[in-house]
């Protein structure tokens, strides 16, 4: 509920401030003294645009705060996923800056206008006759026959489940349309991935097959450099190995003379040494050595393979096309995969959506049983409003598809006048019936879910005194379970109030300022008087003002 509201340099208010109770609020006053800035202020809170034109004095930042009890409304879902911060005692602040920029604030942490539209609707209900719209709304519609039906769990559930639902449809949709992508690639995919297997590529091989290749390639001049080798190596006159030995046996005879003989001997015996297992290698590469066409055209074969490959591939070594060639096997194995997925999310979707439609079916038998009920409840009210012709027509048509709220669709037929034909609400009924209606059904909706404050603007206008009798007496029963306030100029609504409030204009030092003020018991007998018969106030007027508070 609102418990306090302060405004300050808005339009003709400079200082403002005033604290409200439960119960039904009546605000009263004359055309223009500020019940309309009033409103406009609270519009602000529930996240309406601010517009510099309104502010009273653009030199100074205007300022408008206000303060709800919010520990009925079970609202600490609604802040945690707006990340703000839960007061059982929530302060809404909105500022607009001289230079025309806006802020906002709820409990001092700054919000955008989205966050305070959502949290403001939770709030405070403003209804005027000329603002009906929500009433001819589908899902405002909904809203009445779900709380009567008591369908708040089912809901939440089905809300859930619609939720998982729609993931497995899209995750079904992607799956399908990576097939339907891999199915192109599968063909070229498997062309390349048997290009690499048949090349049976292994880790190192290039340069294994490069060396090969220049050995065989060319045998005939290898052959000559080894046999000319070898005979240096091993011709008893002018041999390597028979001079190396000849040295070695003349410093034999100097080691002993010396450190530096004997240095240079054993240098010389291990070069023998080392020139024997020279000699012995050549041995072997020579008794290894011979031409082998066959296995060159092998082995140029293997390197023309891998080398088109490579150049095919773009790349520069047999590693990289090892690693091409898993990655087109894993893409095929997925391809393969993709059939399995595809079942398996078409089962679950299946499951899914069997469940959906009995949670939509229970929805729907819940709707079904009470709107009977809705129709009698509406109808009887609008009797006594002075409709006693008002009849609805409420049908519930399955849907094709899943909707946010159920698989329904919804007609809210009315007709106004005995024998006429059911038409939609916003083209069978008048402004001021639909302010009616919409009266009946916040009426009836009080009695199944707790509402926010709701602030009737002059939807009395144009009433008779007996109906407005009967609206002000409706107002009552709904403020034995909501805080209600009652914008009005009609007496009789005015008396039912349980606290009276008077938007007033003063004059001070030539400036001219709306004023809000609460009204005593003998102040409210004067307003009343008044509001019956004028500024000139009759012995008459008020006592029929007294009859009417008590």
């Amino acid at each position: 509920m609102l418990t306090q509201l302060s405004i300050k340099n808005y339009a003709l208010i400079d200082d403002l401030s005033v604290k409200f109770n439960n119960g039904l609020s009546i605000i009263t006053g004359e055309t223009g003294a500020g019940k309309s800035i009033l409103l406009g202020g609270l519009s602000l809170i529930l996240g309406k645009r601010a517009d510099l034109s309104s502010v009273k004095d653009d030199s100074k930042k205007c300022v408008i705060e206000a303060t709800f009890d919010i520990t009925k409304y079970n609202l600490k879902s609604l802040f945690k996923s707006e990340d703000l911060d839960y007061e059982p005692l929530t302060i809404i602040r909105r500022e607009i800056l001289p230079s025309g920029k806006s802020r906002a604030f709820i409990n001092d942490t700054p919000v955008n206008l989205d966050s305070l539209q959502v949290l403001g609707v939770r709030l405070l209900d403003i209804h005027s006759q000329h603002q009906t719209l929500q009433l001819t709304n589908d899902d405002f519609q909904f809203q009445v026959i779900d709380a009567l039906a008591d369908n708040a769990k089912l809901l939440e559930t089905y809300s859930g489940q619609l939720k998982q639902f729609k993931q497995l449809k899209k995750a079904l949709k992607a799956l399908q349309e990576q097939k339907a992508e891999a199915i192109k690639e599968l063909d070229y995919n498997s062309f390349l991935l048997k290009e690499l297997d048949d090349a049976k590529l292994i880790k190192g091989e290039l340069e294994v097959l490069e060396a090969e290749y220049e050995t065989l390639n060319n045998v005939e001049e290898i052959k000559e450099k080894l046999n000319a080798s070898h005979e240096l190596m091993s011709n008893d006159d002018i041999g390597v190995t028979a001079s190396l030995t000849e040295i070695k046996s003349q410093l034999s005879k100097l080691s002993n003379y010396s450190s530096s003989y004997k240095s240079i001997y054993e240098r010389v015996a291990s070069s023998l040494i080392e020139l024997d297992d020279i000699f012995s290698e050549i041995e072997q590469l020579q008794d290894q050595l011979e031409a082998d066409p066959d296995q060159l055209d092998k082995v140029n074969a293997k390197l023309q393979i891998i080398n088109n490959l490579l150049q095919k591939h773009s790349v520069s070594d047999i590693d990289e096309l090892i690693a091409i060639r898993e990655d087109l096997r894993s893409k095929i194995e997925v391809t393969e995969h993709l059939d399995d997925d595809i079942l398996e999310t078409q089962k679950q979707l299946e499951t899914c959506e069997l469940e959906l439609q009995k949670l939509s079916d229970a929805i729907h038998d819940k709707r079904s049983t009470i709107l009977p009920k809705l129709t009698q409840q509406l109808e009887t009210i609008l009797e006594t409003l002075g409709m006693p012709n008002a009849k609805f027509d409420i049908k519930l048509n399955p849907s094709e598809v899943f909707l946010d709220n159920g698989k329904d669709d919804l007609q809210f037929l009315f007709s106004a006048n005995k024998g006429g034909q059911f038409n939609e609400l916003k083209k069978a009924a008048s402004g001021g019936e639909l302010s009616r209606i919409m009266l009946a059904i916040k009426s009836v909706l009080t009695k199944y879910t707790q509402l926010p404050t709701i602030m009737f603007d002059e939807i009395d206008t144009g009433v008779s005194g007996e109906i407005s009798n009967k609206m002000g007496v409706i107002m009552q029963q709904m403020s034995k379970k909501m805080q209600v306030f009652s914008i009005t100029h009609l007496p009789q609504i005015a008396a039912k109030g349980d606290t009276h409030y008077k938007v007033f204009k003063e004059d001070i030092d030539n400036v001219t300022f709306s004023q809000i003020k609460q009204l005593t018991q003998e102040e409210r007998i004067v307003e009343i008087a008044q509001m019956l018969g004028g500024s000139d106030l009759s012995s008459s007027a008020l006592a029929h003002a007294k009859e009417l508070l008590n």
